[in-house]
């Protein structure tokens, strides 16, 4: 049986589970409170659960670690936006016990996030990565988490149907440095993801065939791929190679900073500054992907090469991304109207046309 004793003024109470005797505050000097959370205790340690005093001792952090963690080991691509959710739960909720991440809580962080300006979608993925925690927490053995707290979710505007004209590109390209040039020419003919051109080595690539490959377990949807560089292409690989022989500072990296010496990590300042000059408004990287999918079409690429070049394996998602622009409808409507207009113009000539008069065919 439990206990009750004072400490100063404040009421603690003392009971037992598996022979441990645990200890605990009541933070009130009213000794009705204090026999609620001592039977509350009791009533827990009966029903064979953890004493909430265990999961009040649990921090945010160890959340994080399991979480990471859990990323690491089962070796998901998507490693460092996890790590980026994580910094921005850590503002909120560092230090703070597992068991004070309340609705409320979460109400306030998700409005603090919209007063910065982040997206519906963005916030979803960060609210997301708190409900895997807190799942991996009540997972764990024993336990982290006492009970799974409900999140509810934004609303999502649809997907993202950005797309860049030949002339917006050719505009935002200019205003970019002279070592970025390449990297976006790239993604803007293949689709490629950032990454996976951002972590593109030489050993990659045939120069001499014009070949660039990813082996399989490189790409997001874990299928190797292989693409054959236009003259463009070639050129821009060429001068990458010449550039490091020339600072004889060849790295394993295609695309190197602006120094020559190390990969290039991030390209998003010089990007979003490129696009305030060109006047293109905001653009996405991920932008190239549509473009290059509704380009490979129209060009008369079959769907099924298309989709090889760019990555992606689903019919679903490649119908997504090629997109009909306000040019194709505008196009469409002019054909057809050209179309019922010569329509008419033939029903019009055969109306005047006096068959009864035609010449008599002599057989």
């Amino acid at each position: 049986m439990g206990t009750l004793y004072k400490r100063g003024n404040t009421w603690w109470i003392k009971y037992h589970k598996n022979g441990k005797a645990f200890y605990e505050s009541t933070h009130t000097d009213k000794e009705k409170e204090a026999k609620r959370l001592l039977q509350k205790r009791e009533g827990e340690i009966a029903q064979g659960k953890t004493p909430g005093i265990y999961y009040d001792k649990v921090k945010f952090s160890r959340l994080t670690e399991l979480y990471l963690t859990d990323y690491r080991l089962k070796e998901c691509k998507t490693i460092t936006k996890a790590e980026r959710c994580v910094r921005y739960l850590k503002e909120a909720f560092d230090g703070v016990a597992v068991t004070e991440i309340s609705t409320d809580r979460v109400t306030h962080y998700i409005e603090e996030r919209l007063d910065e300006g982040a997206a519906n979608a963005t916030i979803n993925r960060e609210l997301a990565a708190l409900k895997r925690m807190l799942n991996l927490g009540a997972q764990h053995e024993p336990p982290l988490v006492e009970r799974v707290l409900h999140i509810s979710m934004l609303k999502e505007s649809n997907p993202r149907s950005g797309f860049f004209e030949a002339e917006d590109f050719k505009a935002m390209r200019d205003a970019l440095p002279d070592y970025l040039k390449g990297i976006v020419t790239f993604g803007y003919k293949t689709g490629w993801r950032i990454n996976e051109i951002l972590n593109l080595t030489w050993s990659k690539i045939d120069l001499e065939k014009g070949i660039v490959r990813l082996e399989k377990g490189e790409t997001k949807n874990d299928e190797a791929r292989i693409i054959y560089l236009d003259d463009e292409l070639k050129g821009i690989f060429q001068k990458q190679y010449l550039k490091q022989k020339a600072l004889k500072t060849i790295t394993p990296y295609v695309f190197t900073n602006e120094k020559g010496t190390d990969r290039v990590k991030d390209i998003r300042g010089s990007w979003d500054t490129a696009c305030k000059k060109a006047d293109i408004g905001k653009k996405l990287f991920h932008d190239f992907r549509r473009t290059a999918a509704r380009n490979l079409t129209r060009s008369g690429t079959p769907e099924r090469v298309a989709m090889k070049i760019t990555g992606h394996k689903t019919r679903s998602v490649f119908d997504r991304y090629n997109i009909t622009d306000t040019s194709d409808l505008e196009k469409a409507a002019r054909m057809q109207h050209e179309w019922l207009e010569s329509k008419a113009t033939v029903t019009k000539s055969l109306q005047s046309v006096d068959f009864s008069k035609r010449d008599k065919i002599v057989t």
